[in-house]
């Protein structure tokens, strides 16, 4: 059941109870889960803290909570299946599901009893009616029952007929119009969960949703603009909704940033602000030399085409033409001159409309620390991806790199923030160098439907993308810089499957399905479906744990019959 007052049907019925927050492994359930850490630490509501990172730990996780909880709030995770069916909780357990994964299952849309969702209603859902999808069956039973009994006691038993030619006929036009109903159901249900998709919840729209006034409120719309950045980073939603989110979330900056200028209320050197930007669409430039930003943004790598020679060209073209000197853009962006870096942003985004990139800047937000720490929502984005996806020795248990990139979203861990954003440019360079590798050996297939490249085992950096998140925007980046590399029309115009080794000693490996690259795209992705169809026809031993379904493990004596399915399926 969809919440309409959130304030009185969800935060004052968890206020004096204790509260499980089960929470995704993904950056906008982070920033989710801070903005309810301040509301409950604002209010003194007792909560325990629980990361999940996929179905069976969303299982096991309430099966060990069930007992000492009734309520449960589920952070982008919960609302794209039958919840009460997956979990079989006792009739007091109530789950608020603040999910961004869509559809959303029609069960948990229509319980209105245990189900509440923090999902706004007229987010574009396109729920069907439940009379579409829903059929009282009491009724009809009592319908048949009452015409056997009249049929029995409506005759003397000389004259009865052997059978009423009546209720025959009437029994069969029932039974007709059940089997069109459940017909038309099976294609209402199939158009209704077909794709997958991102949306908002009412947390990202609204950071401060219940009215309140939190004293880190404004950390509030921070971790707001760092969850919606996180979907258009690793491109989750298309561009123009991106734009119009983008100005929800700016009116509620505006509202809580604004300040009066007299000395009263006269702010600390030392605070927080947070700026409405347009930008340059360079990764941790703020923080990296210009020039390596230039090579391991996907955006300008694509456009120059730089896993080429004619590329590299291409790029000292560009500089040349901003009249930057390598000296310049090669030290880092801190230490460049300061007359250069006044005017960077103009002068940059000159010469990309002579380039052909015309969407070199882009609406965003910045977090100034004072006058020293200055972080893009992109910046953070990465860095917070980085180290909850961490690879380095030693730092490989989920829950671990769960609660660092918990503490780099805080503004007193800037240390933990700082070694997310080295950790980033080693995977953004990795992520580089793996495109231009996969580019120059052509292991990018058409496979009729669809592209397809498989990471062999032992392929550099080949540990990193056996994460979900690295993986998917790797997948993004090659299927952006094939799309500018190739001739063929026809491919262009094709989605991309990747697949990468998971765990070797298992034999497993991860295979992570986008839809097409384009500008009108709408990001809805079909895999979802088809990896689950394809998986039982060929009975391939898949795990389909993941929350987004477009992300399944596989074994790795399976996977050409498991492609050979999906090519018939989807041809």
């Amino acid at each position: 059941m969809f919440i309409a007052d959130i304030k009185k049907d969800f935060y004052d019925v968890v206020a004096n109870q204790r509260v499980a927050l089960l929470v995704a492994a993904d950056i906008d359930a982070l920033c989710a889960c801070k903005i309810l850490q301040a509301l409950f630490h604002c209010d003194q509501i007792q909560y325990t803290l629980v990361p999940v990172t996929g179905w069976q730990d969303l299982s096991t996780a309430f099966l060990e909570h069930k007992e000492q909880f009734r309520y449960f709030v589920l952070v982008n995770c919960g609302a794209n299946v039958d919840l009460l069916e997956m979990l079989q909780p006792d009739g007091d357990s109530i789950f608020f599901i603040c999910d961004t994964h869509r559809p959303v299952d029609v069960v948990n849309v229509y319980n209105d009893t245990q189900i509440k969702l923090l999902i706004k209603e007229d987010d574009d859902l396109g729920v069907p009616t439940y009379d579409d999808i829903f059929r009282d069956e009491d009724e009809e039973e009592e319908g048949e029952d009452s015409g056997n009994e009249s049929e029995e006691g409506s005759e003397p038993s000389g004259k009865r007929r052997r059978f009423d030619e009546g209720a025959i006929e009437r029994r069969i036009e029932r039974q007709r119009a059940k089997r069109q109903w459940e017909a038309r159901r099976r294609e209402i249900l199939f158009d209704y969960e077909q794709y997958e998709y991102t949306g908002l919840t009412w947390l990202i729209l609204d950071p401060s949703p219940c009215g309140l006034w939190v004293n880190s409120v404004i950390c509030c719309c921070r971790w707001a603009v760092i969850g919606l950045t996180d979907q258009w980073v690793h491109d989750k939603i298309p561009h123009m909704k991106y734009v119009s989110d983008i100005a929800t979330v700016q009116r509620h900056v505006s509202r809580h940033n604004h300040r009066n200028e007299d000395e009263e209320n006269s702010l600390s050197i030392d605070c927080m602000r947070i700026s409405f930007e347009y930008d340059l669409r360079l990764a941790l430039y703020h923080h990296w030399s210009l020039y390596e930003s230039i090579c391991n943004s996907y955006y300008t790598a694509c456009s120059f085409k730089l896993w080429t020679l004619k590329g590299q060209k291409k790029l000292q073209e560009f500089l040349a033409d901003m009249g930057l000197p390598l000296r310049q853009v090669k030290q880092k962006f801190k230490s460049m001159d300061i007359t250069i870096k006044e005017n960077l942003r103009d002068v940059i985004e000159e010469s990309s409309n002579k380039y052909g990139m015309k969407d070199i800047r882009i609406q965003t937000f910045a977090v100034h620390f004072g006058f020293k720490n200055s972080f893009l929502a992109s910046d953070m984005v990465h860095a917070a991806t980085a180290l909850l996806e961490s690879t380095e020795r030693d730092e490989n248990d989920p829950t671990d790199n769960f609660i660092k990139a918990l503490d780099a979203l805080s503004r007193s861990n800037l240390d933990r923030l700082l070694s997310g954003i080295d950790l980033a440019k080693k995977k953004l360079i990795a992520i580089q160098q793996t495109v231009a590798s996969c580019i120059c050996t052509n292991i990018i297939l058409s496979q009729g439907p669809f592209l397809y490249c498989y990471l062999m085992e032992g392929t550099p950096d080949v540990k990193l993308f056996s994460k979900p998140l690295a993986l998917t925007l790797l997948c993004k980046y090659l299927l952006t810089a094939f799309v500018h590399s190739t001739r063929n029309k026809r491919c262009k115009l094709l989605p991309l499957i990747m697949a990468a080794p998971k765990d070797v000693e298992k034999g497993t490996v991860i295979v992570v399905g986008i839809p097409p690259e384009s500008e009108t795209s709408d990001k809805k992705n079909f895999f979802g479906r088809a990896f689950e169809k394809a998986a039982e026809s060929t009975n391939s031993r898949t795990l389909h744990d993941h929350f987004d379904t477009s992300i399944i493990e596989l074994k790795s004596e399976d996977r050409s019959k498991f492609l050979d399915a999906l090519i018939t399926l989807l041809s």
